[in-house]
């Protein structure tokens, strides 16, 4: 039962009525300067704050940014911190509405529409094209992360193809040839970086081997114990994305491989993850803060600008160079070379 105290409780505590009580707080003309005073002091002592949501609901605008997001996935808190400095510099506040192990992404959205969000900032959604198509008939919508179209949604996205590629010349120009892939599982995001790993596979004339996962630390612990303990163990692994990779990391670290000795390893987000120093990972850097400024750019020109014509940026990632990734073994044999210690590769 909620027990915050209410406007009718610092009118009773006053002595004057509730409509004194909401022209003071609100700074309007009316109440003598003695009934402000013991107004603003009942209201301090019994710790009264405005009911913000049913202000806002009071307004013919409201002025909220729904936000949907993996609570579970670090980029999309990096996106949801962008996203709110940018909402609030264009005067709007943001609602965050999350996924979990028990929330699917319908109920999420729903929750959205509940506190009647003026437009949603959806974070690399899962929803089909036509489920997104109908959401956008409702309240105009941003898609982040993700490729999506005839949908009539805004779409802010990083171009994965060129992400990927730049991974894997990367690995390539290293020496490596056996590149594993570690997908992340049935989502939009994840398909698209399964492609770009196989048509840039394909391009470059090597074998494609995709692992499954399902973009979390346990799926690249998983896939990690697989590619240890399996013969003709690739060289160097891409994951989907960076949480993948640290699990990746963690199960080659338990089974004695040495990272980047004898198995190297990408990432893709460029999440905080990547850049505490013990983890130092190589990654794909999406541009956190464009993407942010752009989405909210994308919802704010529907709301008050009155475009109504849907809108694509794509975003040119790239490759973050850290200790994760060396030369292959073989190729630096070939040379003449000796190992390449991860102290010494650019960051």
């Amino acid at each position: 039962m909620d027990q915050r105290p209410r406007l009718s409780d610092v009118a009773a505590a006053v002595g004057v009525s509730p409509a004194s009580v909401s022209l003071v707080l609100r700074g309007a003309p009316g109440p003598s300067a003695e009934t402000r005073e013991r107004v603003l002091a009942a209201a301090a002592e019994l710790g009264y704050r405005a009911d913000r949501t049913a202000s806002l609901l009071a307004r013919r605008r409201r002025h909220l940014l729904g936000v949907l997001l993996d609570v579970r996935n670090p980029f999309h808190a990096e996106l949801v911190e962008e996203i709110q400095v940018e909402a609030e510099a264009a005067g709007y506040e943001v609602v965050l509405s999350t996924l979990t192990r028990a929330r699917d992404e319908a109920r999420a959205v729903e929750t959205l529409l509940d506190f009647r969000c003026e437009a949603l900032i959806l974070l690399g959604p899962d929803a089909s094209e036509s489920e997104l198509a109908a959401l956008a008939a409702q309240v105009p919508c941003v898609v982040v992360g993700r490729s999506v179209r005839g949908a009539g949604v805004d779409v802010v996205r990083p171009a994965d193809d060129v992400g990927v590629d730049a991974a894997l010349d990367h690995l390539i120009n290293l020496g490596h040839t056996r590149i594993a892939f570690v997908d992340g599982g049935r989502g939009a995001v994840a398909s698209s970086r399964r492609r770009g790993y196989r048509r840039a596979m394909r391009r470059a004339g090597l074998t494609a081997h995709v692992l499954p996962g399902d973009h979390t630390e346990e799926g690249g612990i998983r896939a990690g114990r697989l590619i240890a303990a399996g013969p003709g163990r690739p060289t160097a692994v891409v994951a989907s994305n960076d949480r993948l990779a640290v699990g990746l990391m963690d199960a080659f670290v338990r089974a004695g491989l040495d990272v980047p000795g004898q198995i190297s390893v990408v990432g893709y987000d460029d999440s905080t993850l990547a850049r505490l120093a013990h983890i130092d990972l190589t990654t794909v850097n999406q541009d956190a803060p464009a993407q942010a400024r752009n989405a909210v750019l994308a919802a704010v020109s529907r709301l008050d600008g009155g475009r109504t014509a849907a809108s694509e940026m794509v975003l040119v990632p790239h490759l973050v160079i850290r200790g994760s990734t060396a030369p292959e073994v073989n190729s630096l044999a070939a040379t003449g070379r000796g190992p390449v210690s991860s102290s010494a590769q650019g960051h």
